[in-house]
């Protein structure tokens, strides 16, 4: 499944918000410096989804705010 996210770093808590189906905004309290707010972008995704990190990539975007990330079910393969 891909879903669209719209990341607001530097922000002073951890939210996820969902705008509309596979469509979500996530608020990470890192910043945009050596792919630390992706990478906490994707641990609330994976908490959200209750998946492992491992199930959540990143497809698009890795320098925008505007992001696509594939979500993996558990069950598939990888």
């Amino acid at each position: 499944m891909l879903i669209r996210v719209k990341v607001f770093p530097n922000s002073n808590k951890r939210e996820i918000i969902e705008k509309a189906e596979n469509s979500f905004e996530i608020k990470v309290q890192e910043k945009p410096q050596n792919n630390l707010a992706n990478e906490q972008v994707m641990e609330i995704l994976a908490s959200y989804f209750k998946i492992t990190e491992n199930s959540v990539k990143l497809i698009k975007g890795r320098k925008q705010r505007s992001k696509i990330f594939e979500i993996k079910n558990n069950e598939e393969k990888i």
